[in-house]
């Protein structure tokens, strides 16, 4: 079998050619939309996704900044910024990237950030539209993952959607988007987790199978139905002494194998990570035209 690849890359960069064109026809070089990231930790990773996110908001026009604070930043100190960030005019979109130092209560940054700059969809009151159905900032990932699959024409209506993985930030909203009596939804959908008990008897039933569980290559041939779609939301890293780095990224898929017996995949990378970046690009210019009162019509 010759899977499709679902080039995430690609689809990607569409969407940031249509986000251009907005911003070009809807608004003035007195207002543009903006973008702010606050960095609280120390991690590489997290530096580079940022500097990934910057580098993609100058593509397309938007601005942005990246505020980094040291680690040692307390919880009050943050949502002192916070408060003065939800005030900005010059930002729409305000994010604060995961993960937080240890005494820094993740849930009550997200409650801090005005739901109409919360472009990363984790205020509770997104969080509880979403579960309802009602319009608002969608959480990224999710989002992407969705607007990938109806890019390619995937029908998700009636199908049986295995989702292995039950975090705020993929698996529980992912799961919400998917149950949506909507044209790109409306699925039967099982969550998988840590505690579930022989996984494989439901990625076996599952017509779409999404992994986000940060396990490298978790999923295996024998676990996934003939001719599924499989998403792969992993990024791991694992070592390499092949690569001069050392390391090489895969995900939660043995893609290798898997891809032999599926109808589509993502690769990783290039599959779900450019999709979430353009999401959140996404509802950072939604946020700018509410906020601008900008009609997009």
């Amino acid at each position: 079998m010759n899977p499709v690849n679902l080039d995430g890359k690609l689809i990607a960069q569409v969407i940031k050619n249509e986000i251009k064109s907005l911003i070009e026809n809807k608004f003035s070089d007195e207002v543009k939309p903006g973008l702010v990231a606050i960095l609280v930790n120390d991690n590489p990773a997290s530096r580079i996704y940022l500097n990934s996110k910057t580098k993609s908001c100058a593509e397309v026009g938007i601005y942005s900044k990246i505020i980094e604070l040291p680690v040692s930043t307390s919880e009050s100190e943050l949502i002192d910024l916070i408060k003065q960030l939800n005030e900005n005019d010059k930002f729409h979109g305000i994010l604060v990237q995961q993960p937080l130092p240890p005494h820094i209560n993740t849930n009550r940054i997200n409650e801090i950030i005005s739901p109409e700059k919360d472009v990363d969809g984790f205020n509770p009151i997104n969080m509880g539209k979403l579960l309802i159905g009602d319009e608002c900032f969608v959480p990224c990932t999710p989002a992407g993952i969705l607007e990938l699959i109806s890019r390619y024409g995937i029908a998700v209506d009636g199908k049986h959607c295995v989702i292995i993985g039950r975090s705020n930030i993929v698996g529980k909203p992912l799961a919400a988007l998917l149950i949506q009596k909507s044209k790109r939804a409306n699925a039967t959908v099982t969550i998988c987790h840590s505690g579930t008990k022989n996984v494989e008897n439901f990625t076996r039933s599952a017509d779409i199978l999404v992994t986000a569980m940060g396990f490298p290559m978790f999923l295996k041939e024998n676990m996934v139905k003939e001719n599924s779609v499989v998403i792969d939301v992993g990024i791991n890293r694992i070592e390499d002494r092949t690569s001069a780095k050392g390391y090489k990224i895969v995900g939660d898929v043995d893609f290798e194998n898997v891809s032999k017996k599926v109808s589509y995949i993502t690769p990783v990378p290039g599959g779900v990570g450019p999709m979430t970046i353009a999401m959140l690009l996404k509802n950072t210019v939604e946020a700018a035209m509410k906020i601008s009162g900008i009609k997009n019509v």
